[in-house]
């Protein structure tokens, strides 16, 4: 299986945790705090699962969880809110709202543009492939793309 196939895998269920959390929060706490609440559980499950099945690491470091904790929490808590937000804005001003779950929709599309992101930093920033050389100095198989 691939890295991009693993990837997606982890990503439906990441995904199906973040917005069923979400869902189930952003009336009562608002936008904002329920996609702080909601990404941040996802983030704890994405960190451990992609490092471990998605891209092959034998150990989680504290220098791959701050690298992820920095780009993951930029597109979750920064990209994904302000996506959303102008998502609804532009929602707001053509009237799509009645009978339509803007939210809902603003909030899957928010993911996309987060998946893309994400994918490029953990596999070129957190958990960039060893080079060969250094492969064959460590002993081991370097997981395959």
């Amino acid at each position: 299986m691939s890295t991009g196939t693993r990837f997606a895998a982890v990503g439906v269920v990441n995904t199906l945790l973040d917005v069923g959390l979400f869902l189930l929060l952003h009336d009562r706490l608002g936008i904002v705090a329920a996609n702080l609440v909601s990404t941040s559980a996802g983030m704890a499950f994405s960190f451990v699962v992609n490092g471990r099945f998605t891209f092959g690491a034998r150990r989680l470091t504290l220098r791959q969880a701050a690298l992820f904790l920095a780009t993951t929490g930029t597109t979750m808590w920064l990209v994904q809110p302000l996506v959303i937000q102008a998502l609804l804005r532009a929602g707001d001003a053509i009237g799509t709202y009645p009978g339509a779950p803007v939210v809902l929709i603003a909030k899957l599309l928010a993911i996309g543009v987060s998946v893309a992101l994400n994918f490029v930093a953990y596999r070129h920033v957190v958990w960039r492939p060893v080079p060969r050389d250094e492969q064959v100095r460590r002993g081991r198989p370097q997981p395959q793309p």
